[in-house]
């Protein structure tokens, strides 16, 4: 597939030859968010992005977020529950007055300018759909309402390009997943619904309902995920998923070691072991139930390195169908990568800077065995403290 991307100001215009799905993210123009002043990326199937504490790996995930909750006509929650508006903009709205995106799926595109309001307020300055024209550039944006808090995606553009872009938006085929909670009181600990399985929570909290699911409509699946759980936890050897005998509208997540059926709590697995449930079921779950983009903000945490291998396997799996954005500070998991995965932070004049690596660059390096953990611990490619 040949996707056509064009900059923010319209100046400029990228080819892109890809095999992936035109419901995936092809290239993201962002600008006055957060740390990111201005940044061109281009996504391929694999995104890994490395790069110092404080480099802006983060705040680029966080922005998905932000996409999310526009699509679900929720931005002024998102912005009163991340710190307002100041915490938002560039450097605060004395700095910046504009968010600028445009996140393109192949052909298509929705983008917009939040301008900065009255009383911490936002709204949509101008937003707007995009469909590749190659013959006629000139028509390849259709403009949606503006002035409002709150996005008018749904209202359309009364044009042909609604059929391909609304079913985007209106499906969220983009998703970021965070299982960094494994306290006592975290959700994935405690009882959810059992009907709670349409698909996967963003935080796991339901994925005793989502399992019991898997088990039933697809056994195949659930084996699976069972058996690359015992490559990481030998003494484990199946869940126990049923309704809770005293409520069977709930459910919650058990299991059961080698030789024995005695249940355990979810509080008796380790936090490693817990996350690396998540991050299986995440990734092995049948093609139709995933986003077609899955965002994980550093999904090796609490992982021991044997651990991550399975992971990366799971992840470059997953990515021959899927689209896999990463965000890692983990020196194993770069190791299993290949240069082209790698998107590389830095924070440049206060700003961060995406740079993808390119295996011709670092040709010399590569062929003296080094690896991708290797080379970015001698900071030959950068995402290192600054001094």
């Amino acid at each position: 597939m040949k996707a056509v991307a064009y900059s923010i100001d319209k100046t400029e215009k990228w080819e892109i030859v890809s095999d992936m799905d035109e419901n995936q993210i092809s290239r993201l123009e962002i600008a006055g968010f957060k740390s990111i002043k201005n940044a061109s990326i281009d996504f391929g199937n694999i995104n890994v992005f490395i790069g110092a504490n404080g480099s802006g790996k983060s705040n680029l995930v966080s922005f998905f977020s932000m996409l999310q909750s526009i699509a679900d006509g929720r931005l002024a929650h998102y912005v009163s529950s991340n710190g307002g508006l100041n915490a938002i903009f560039h450097y605060g709205v004395k700095t910046t007055r504009k968010i600028e995106v445009g996140c393109y799926f192949g052909n298509n595109g929705y983008g917009f300018e939040l301008q900065a309001g009255q009383n911490g307020s936002a709204y949509f300055e101008k937003e707007w759909f995009y469909w590749n024209f190659p013959d006629n550039p000139d028509r390849r944006t259709f403009q949606l309402p503006s002035g409002q808090s709150e996005s008018q995606w749904r209202i359309g553009t009364d044009t042909r390009i609604d059929k391909f872009v609304q079913p985007i938006l209106d499906k969220q085929k983009w998703r970021k997943y965070h299982f960094h909670d494994t306290s006592e009181t975290s959700s994935i600990k405690q009882l959810c619904a059992i009907n709670d399985n349409i698909e996967l929570a963003e935080n796991a909290s339901n994925i005793a309902a989502f399992l019991y699911r898997l088990r039933v409509s697809d056994e195949i699946c659930y084996r699976n995920i069972v058996r690359t759980v015992r490559l990481i936890a030998p003494f484990f050897d199946d869940f126990i998923l049923r309704p809770n005998p005293l409520d069977d509208s709930t459910i919650a997540l058990e299991w059961k070691t080698q030789n024995r059926d005695t249940p355990f709590s979810a509080s008796q697995l380790s936090d490693g072991t817990l996350r690396f449930i998540c991050l299986a079921c995440l990734l092995m779950q049948p093609y139709s139930l995933k986003p077609a983009t899955i965002i994980i903000d550093e999904p090796e945490l609490g992982l021991h390195p044997a651990a991550i291998s399975v992971l990366a396997g799971l992840i470059r799996s997953a990515s021959k169908r899927n689209q896999l954005i990463l965000s890692t500070q983990s020196v194993e998991l770069l190791d299993e990568f290949e240069p082209e995965d790698i998107i590389v932070v830095d924070r440049k004049d206060g700003a961060s800077v995406f740079n993808r690596l390119s295996a011709n660059e670092l040709k010399s390096w590569i062929e003296d065995d080094y690896s991708m953990g290797d080379l970015w611990k001698k900071n030959v490619f950068g995402g290192r403290p600054g001094k």
